[in-house]
């Protein structure tokens, strides 16, 4: 094994493009991944292939050329662009005489120093074990070496079962732990839901400006920076919205080009906080050359973890890098908004955005009239302090007709467990207001 030096990290970058399938990757982006990890790049190796070598990846000729390029550079590490076998990581580790990362193993290092909650460190853990477990198969030959057996109890546990046993129960540790996670996080959606309160997510590719656009929207302070994954734990706030209760706005880990699987699955209880919302925000890198691919890349992703279909605005971030490109909405044929162009960094466009997210929050809106006997005080005291009170007409009965406009999760919620009484004594016409079954006459008007 290959210790880790405390000082940041000489390393030398191999990038392979193939010359058919689809492991061609962004160098641009790589070295943006290297430099967020701390590493220094000093060298950059690049070649052509019409596949992987099976032994080294990047054959024989090429390893002679790196193995060069690290002696020359005093290199620590060498970074490969590319998922490697573990076979292929152990092999070029022999030949080069250092350590072979590949790009999933640095993404998941990049993860773990950025992870600060309790939750995020767990996830991440698991992403590595998990990552690890497969490094473990033949992965050294210090681990094929048995333990002493007593009498005849045979030869013993060998090191390589050994660890792998130790992993296994870590990440079954973890797993339970996440759960509880779980748990408690549909716990607070069902809170949230009682309250009436609509969650709007914010997603999209990393470094597209999705923390700068949340602290300026609700006043916060959290960590920004240019690098890739520069906050990964989901945080909510409350933001106000025109004639909408208030919402609760997420900003969630953001996504890269071919996301390990693992840490899909590991974040799997932080992205349920996408699940759970009413619209999603995604915040684009208006700037960015491959801003086509990087909407396909989290679209992929949206996909994967089963909210492709929930309702999405487009915040094209960044116009005050683009020439000529200023705040405005643009709309679909149906004249609904699908895409607000937005400066998070100089507040440009805020203003466009928040009515925005008001016109799509309230096009779902349900307007209903209900009469409500005197004895439902207290709800119609509930719906006021919703807003959600249009207008109101007092009846001689001691009820109350009122005009109500909420938006449709919000009713269902009011109908279903806030005031279930409605049921007992209401009733709902063909046009789905609902009345009493008696008729309401000018007679029954205070």
């Amino acid at each position: 094994m290959f210790e880790r030096p405390d000082a940041g990290e000489r390393a030398v970058l191999v990038h392979v493009t193939f010359k058919h399938g689809s492991l061609v990757q962004d160098l641009d982006e790589f070295a943006e991944l290297v430099t967020s990890a701390g590493a220094i790049p000093v060298a950059t190796i690049t070649t052509t292939r019409d596949r992987p070598h099976p032994r080294l990846f990047i054959g024989t000729g090429k390893a002679d050329s790196l193995k060069a390029a690290v002696a020359d550079h005093g290199a620590d590490v060498v970074l490969v662009n590319h998922e490697l076998s573990p076979a292929q990581e152990r092999n070029l580790e022999k030949h080069l005489g250092c350590r072979v990362i590949d790009r999933t193993r640095l993404i998941l290092d990049i993860f773990a120093q950025r992870a600060r909650s309790f939750e995020g460190k767990l996830q991440v853990e698991l992403a590595q074990l998990k990552h690890l477990s497969t490094r473990l198969v033949r992965g050294w030959t210090h681990l094929e070496r048995q333990k002493g057996g007593i009498g005849l109890r045979g030869p013993g546990e060998t090191q390589l079962e050994s660890d792998r046993r130790m992993i296994g129960q870590r990440i079954k540790q973890i797993n339970e732990r996440l759960s509880r996670v779980r748990g408690q996080r549909r716990q607070s959606a069902r809170s949230r839901k009682r309250a009436l309160l609509s969650t709007v997510s914010i997603v999209g590719y990393t470094n597209a400006g999705k923390s700068t656009l949340f602290n300026q929207l609700t006043g916060s302070d959290i960590y920004t920076a240019d690098q890739l994954f520069a906050t990964l734990d989901t945080t909510l706030r409350r933001i106000e919205v025109r004639a909408e209760h208030p919402v609760l706005l997420s900003d969630t880990v953001g996504f890269i080009r071919d996301l390990p699987p693992e840490l899909i699955a590991a974040f799997q209880a932080t992205l349920e906080e996408t699940a759970d919302a009413a619209l999603l925000l995604h915040v684009v890198d208006c700037s960015a050359e491959e801003r086509g691919q990087h909407i396909a890349q989290v679209h992929d992703v949206l996909e994967r973890i089963g909210v492709g279909t929930t309702p999405m605005i487009e915040v094209f971030n960044k116009i005050d890098l683009v020439d000529a490109a200023t705040p405005r909405i643009e709309r679909g044929e149906d004249g609904q908004v699908l895409r607000v162009w937005v400066s998070a960094h100089k507040r440009d466009g805020l203003p466009l955005l928040l009515e925005s997210i008001a016109e799509r929050l309230n096009k779902t809106k349900v307007h209903k009239r209900i009469v409500l006997p005197p004895q439902a005080a207290r709800l119609r005291a509930k719906l006021y302090s919703f807003g959600a009170v249009v207008d109101e007409t007092p009846l001689q009965t001691g009820g109350w007709a009122l005009d109500i406009t909420l938006a449709a999760a919000r009713w269902d919620t009011l109908f279903d467990e806030i005031a279930p009484e409605l049921r007992d004594f209401d009733t709902l016409d063909g046009n789905g207001a609902v009345m009493v079954d008696t008729p309401l006459t000018e007679s029954a008007i205070v």
